[in-house]
């Protein structure tokens, strides 16, 4: 009806989306992906613990991670490609997912990740690459909570290579201690020592995962290993800004094909145009210094892959839809969107910051150009398309209902406590007419065909699966996009539970958060956040109450009032004058606290 109402009144509809809102669902979908122990903290409350006994048979630890898409299996290839890419969003976009007040969600997807590949990684030449048996996995229609298949475990090692996923796990690692090097030093030295021992393994005993974990065969089969290689290396000398890695990536260019592949394809199998992109920043930033020749090849074949999406590569072109949707693969073809996309993005924010633009056979084309394309594809993914569906699943009014996956399609555990055996599983939820019980929210599922049709369909996997891969680029993506075209102060609900807002239009205050500290205590991590309550009007305001939810630990600088979860300015401070500031902190684990107003004067 406002759609019509606008119509009649000659006005056009909002064309911008709440990306903050589409964000914070492509966090959720991790947190419904987790397998292990579950946080007190934890959103999606339609899960419960699973894989509890993970690599108790082979006598290791191997309880957390990520399951990898609608089954149970933990593919140890896409999780660490998936967490890389996390960390890269949460390393380029920081302030503005700060803004947003997601740091703290972002991180905690990443740790979650990351805890799984320390535990993973046993010896320096011995990694964990895989929990559960696909094949047995796919035969069964059950929660992870009432799982009964194999949970076999399977490693590479010294005699059994895999240098594909040992250099994609180093990536992750690499990359996720630069993320966390401003909130936890400690753990971010950590996370690097792993690295660089699996870097090393990865390159001394070189070989296919998949040769090794044969199981991983017919669901991630890998195309090779050298953009790994360099990917791991590059994501090493970023993080520690060692030369050796610079210079392995020059002394391997040719023979690896980092400056030979141009590909038109990013993704958990090729690398090629993330360490291309990734190797663009060192030379736009003037730091190549001797090995400025080798990297404008690298750039050379990042501009290649940039422009071919911008369909401005002389013919070379990604293809695309009728709708205006890149178009790679038929199966699961979002994720090769949503990382496209991401990379662009990326490529956009290095371009600008240098003053430099891109070069392609069809024409200059500024970064602001990229940015709309990324916004394009984004735009499509959250419903401006032929079928004006999100295929965001949990955003907006239209999103598949019938998503291929086992616990989104049966009732919670919580909610039908009898267990749903392996067969039963396929017999009374896989088939059933009705929508699925749950929503998975944030999960992008495979999407539409080259003519941009889609069918909702639980059994049209190639559709209506979601992955990690898929969302895991979507974080940075819709962070980038809500700071340049979200409405400020912006607010949406999850479950009733108001995200927090940096200014609230109208309002007279504006809130900044930062996490000052961290440390760690009995394997938790407990973070030290600052809140500065900053007076952005002209005149005084008194008697400021705020509401302060999802608080778990102890907070110093309010004085609580009778009403629950509200707290007010201290005695001596009930004044705040224009422009002036008052500071509160809080220590907790887990995702920071949201702030909201309730009532000033």
């Amino acid at each position: 009806m406002l759609l019509i109402a606008l119509v009649r009144l000659g006005v056009s509809a909002p064309s911008n989306f709440n990306y903050g809102e589409a964000l914070d669902k492509s966090l959720m979908f991790f947190e419904a992906q987790r397998s292990g122990k579950l946080p007190l903290q934890q959103r999606v409350k339609w899960r419960g613990d699973s894989g509890l006994q993970d690599g108790l048979q082979q006598g290791v630890d191997l309880v957390g991670g990520y399951y990898d898409a609608g089954d149970h299996v933990k593919f140890g290839l896409p999780m660490a490609y998936s967490v890389t890419l996390l960390s890269w969003g949460a390393i380029e976009f920081s302030k503005e997912i700060t803004d947003l007040n997601q740091i703290g969600h972002t991180l905690w997807a990443i740790k979650w990740g990351t805890d799984y590949f320390i535990k993973a990684h046993t010896q320096p030449n011995v990694l964990w690459g895989q929990v559960g048996d696909g094949v047995s996995d796919h035969y069964c229609w059950e929660r992870a909570e009432d799982m009964t298949t194999s949970r076999g475990a399977y490693k590479i090692d010294e005699q059994h290579p895999g240098s594909d996923l040992a250099g994609e796990t180093a990536a992750a690692l690499a990359a996720a201690a630069i993320a966390f090097r401003p909130y936890n030093s400690s753990y971010s030295s950590s996370l690097l020592v792993h690295a660089k021992q699996l870097f090393t393994f990865a390159d001394r005993f070189r070989g296919l995962y998949d040769d090794s974990i044969s199981n991983a065969q017919q669901f991630y089969t890998s195309s090779g290993y050298s953009d790994e290689l360099l990917w791991a290396a590059a994501w090493l000398h970023l993080a520690t800004g060692d030369e050796y890695y610079l210079k392995y990536v020059v002394d391997n260019g040719v023979y690896m094909g980092g400056t030979g592949w141009a590909v038109k394809e990013f993704s958990w199998d090729n690398k090629y145009a993330g360490v291309q992109i990734l190797l663009s920043k060192v030379l736009l930033e003037g730091k190549a210094g001797s090995y400025a020749a080798t990297l404008k090849q690298y750039q050379a074949k990042a501009d290649y892959f940039a422009c071919a999406c911008l369909q401005k590569n002389d013919g070379y072109n990604v293809q695309k839809t009728p709708g205006g949707l890149l178009y790679v693969r038929e199966w699961n073809n979002m994720q090769y969107v949503s990382s496209a996309a991401f990379l662009l993005a990326v490529y956009s924010n290095y371009l600008s910051e240098n003053r430099a633009q891109l070069n392609c056979p069809d024409g200059q084309i500024q970064p602001q150009e990229l940015l709309s394309f990324v916004k394009s594809q984004a735009d499509y993914i959250l419903g401006k398309n032929p079928a004006d569906m999100s295929y965001l699943v949990g955003y907006g009014p239209k999103y598949p209902l019938y998503v291929h996956h086992r616990g989104a399609s049966i009732a919670s555990i919580f909610s039908l406590h009898n267990e749903v055996g392996c067969t039963q599983g396929f017999e009374t939820w896989y088939n059933r007419a009705q929508p699925n019980p749950n929503v998975i929210c944030g999960g992008l599922v495979g999407g539409p065909n080259k003519n941009d049709d889609f069918s909702d369909d639980r059994s049209n996997y190639e559709q209506t699966e979601p992955t990690l891969s898929g969302s895991a680029p979507l974080v940075g993506i819709f962070a980038k996009l809500q700071s340049l075209y979200g409405q400020i102060g912006e607010g949406y609900t999850h479950n009733g539970s108001p995200v927090p807002q940096q200014k609230t239009p109208g309002a007279p205050v504006e809130f900044l958060h930062s996490i000052s500290s961290s440390w760690n205590v009995g394997g938790a991590t407990y973070y030290r956040h600052r809140v500065i309550i900053k007076n952005t009007s002209s005149k005084p305001i008194s008697d400021l109450k705020l509401v302060i939810k999802d608080l778990s630990g102890t907070l110093w600088g309010l004085s609580p009032t009778e009403e629950k979860n509200t707290y007010e300015l201290p005695q001596w401070h009930k004044v705040l004058n224009p422009g002036s500031e008052c500071i509160f902190v809080y220590v907790q684990g887990g995702p920071q606290a949201k702030v909201s107003i309730k009532s000033f004067h």
